[in-house]
This record gives C-alpha cells, structure tokens and sequence, in this order.
C-alpha cells in the first residue's frame, strides 16, 4: 500500500487507541511486523499542547518511519494549524480522526459526531490538506447509526479533497463496538474509490484478515484491540498473507523478552512511578492467555516498584516454561 511517498508494508497497521498507542507500544508493533504505527489522538486546542501528557504522546524520537500522527477537533481552522505543528514536530503523516464514538468527543462535535455534517467534514478536509506538504489521511465509521450510514458518501468527500488514504471501521457510531461489522460497507467504499482503503473492526487472527482483503477489497487491515496483549499478531497476519499458512507460534522465550523490553520502554518513557502503572494494563493483557495469568495479575498490581514488577513478570513466564506451556494463542483462557 503507497500513502504518498511511503510504502507500508506489510499491510497491517497498528491502530491509534488512546491510552495504549504510545510511542513504547508503537514501538514494539513496528518491531513485530506493523507496516505502520498511528499515534493516540492529539486534540487540535492549542491549550493544551503544554500539558505533560500532549508533550508525551508528540515524542516520536525512535518511532520507525514514517510518523504518523492523529488529530481530533471539529474547526477548520483549528485542525488546519494543528496539522501544520504536528508537521513541525516530525510527523510524516496527518490522518484526522473522524470515527471516534466517545460521548464526551461527539459532544463537542468531533469524532465521529462530524459524520453528520458532511458540508464540515469537507471544509476540515480541505483546510488540512491544503495546510501541510505531508500526505493526509482519514479514519471514519460507516455511519452515525444504522439509519444513517454514509461512508460513501464521506469518502467522496476524502477523495474529492485530497486526502490520500482511507480507513473505515465496519460500524456506526451507534454501534460502538458492540456487534457484528459491516464489511459490506467497506467493500462499497472501496469500490467508490481510487485512493486506499484500510479495513478495520474486530480483525483479531490472519485467517480473519485475509478474509476481510478478500471480501472488501481493501488494500490493508487495522488491527486495534487484537493487538493488547499479543503486539507478535502483526508478524502473524504478514505472514500468513504472504504465505498462506501459520507461522510458528512464538516461545514463551521469545514472549518474555517483548514484554520485559515493552516495560523497559514504559519505564524509560514515563518515568518508572508512571510507567508501572501504566505497565499494568498491559500485563493484564499478556497474562490473560494462561490460568495462571490471574493470580499473577493479584500479585503484580499489588507492587509500584519497577524492580519488583520486572522480577515477577520474569517469574511469572519462567514458571509458564518450566510447566511446559505454550502460547494458547487459538484458545484464550479470557
């Protein structure tokens, strides 16, 4: 897939979550196959571009190319000069974030609330691409609701105004990400247009991506919450694309040693009070796969020392080796 001057490759692409896409986390995706790593959302208020955690989620350094970041807001302008200091900071691509379903974002009429004004989806659309020499890209939902579904017609709009990819999760903003995805709707915005279509929504195994290509026609996958606990799916998916069968299971070996570098990222990044809370969702996540991932979870949150929580975590797939077990990764326990 070519978004302007840049290949991704493969293409699976990490999705961005807030709270969870961080520059340790994107990190980690690209190094286990991601083709592509797209930042948390930045608000486009220029109020709060001082705040800590704005100055964390703008730290690209390391971050592979290219950089891609997310910007939320619902005013042309505003979206126009959050582009261009985002640009400023190093990112390589724009892409605007209009499928959020979050009540408090489409209260403010952004998000995915934008949807319902195809008149100001367009003039975000044009103020961002002619404000930045960096390609742009869009993300939506097919739709406010049900009765509502406009993803052709908004992707339209994308193309008509230069943006240079497209990424549609199968659902409304009714719907959340509650039932079943509409892939049909993607296959219908994919064959109104010339730009690519990234397919997202519920992507969780590479028998699930190579069938959502098929049938949509896409020119790649998102992968969002199939990647919490398992960052190594990215390798999985790029590998089964191209080959058409499995690739080995990672080792409880290999496990280890992404999780132990992932909390040393978060460490690094936040500070090691910071990043052992942070680090704790995210062990949630990895140990739900096994019987034992419960109990370790008691344990583990019970700690706030980096050290502490390292030796436990280390103990904890240690333990998983020693009993023979191995990565369930068909079967989760959770």
């Amino acid at each position: 897939m070519q978004i302007g001057p840049y290949a991704v490759y493969p293409p699976v692409v990490l999705a961005p979550m807030t709270g969870v896409s961080d520059r340790p986390f994107r990190r980690l995706c690209r190094r286990l196959g991601a083709g592509l790593a797209i930042s948390e959302m930045i608000i486009a208020d220029i109020r709060l571009r001082d705040s800590r955690k704005t100055r964390l989620r703008l730290d690209h350094a390391g971050d592979p190319e290219p950089r891609c970041v997310q910007i939320l807001g619902a005013d042309p302008r505003a979206m126009a000069e959050a582009a261009r200091w985002n640009v400023e900071q190093g990112a390589q691509l724009i892409d605007i974030n209009m499928g959020c379903p979050a009540k408090k974002v489409c209260g403010a009429q952004a998000g995915a609330a934008l949807l319902r004004d195809e008149t100001r989806v367009g003039r975000i659309l044009e103020a961002v691409v002619g404000a930045v020499p960096v390609p742009v890209t869009l993300k939506i939902r097919t739709g406010w609701d049900p009765a509502h579904r406009n993803g052709v017609a908004i992707a339209r709009i994308a193309e008509q105004a230069g943006v240079q990819a497209l990424t549609v999760h199968g659902r409304t903003r009714a719907c959340g990400f509650h039932g079943p995805v509409d892939y049909a709707s993607i296959h219908d915005i994919k064959c109104a247009l010339s730009i690519p279509v990234i397919a997202n929504g519920d992507i969780r195994s590479p028998e699930q991506a190579r069938s959502v290509l098929d049938y949509t026609g896409a020119d790649a996958v998102m992968i969002g919450r199939g990647a919490q606990g398992q960052p190594w799916i990215f390798h999985e998916i790029a590998h089964f694309l191209v080959a058409g069968e499995h690739r080995p299971p990672p080792t409880l070996a290999e496990i280890s040693e992404w999780v132990m570098d992932h909390l040393d990222s978060l460490y690094r990044c936040y500070g090691s009070t910071a990043g052992v809370r942070i680090a704790r969702k995210h062990l949630a996540w990895y140990s739900r796969f096994w019987p034992e991932g419960a109990s370790f979870r008691i344990q583990v949150n019970s700690v706030d020392q980096a050290c502490e929580q390292q030796r436990m975590t280390l103990a904890f797939f240690k333990h998983l080796a020693n009993q023979g077990s191995i990565w369930p990764h068909e079967h989760p326990t959770s």
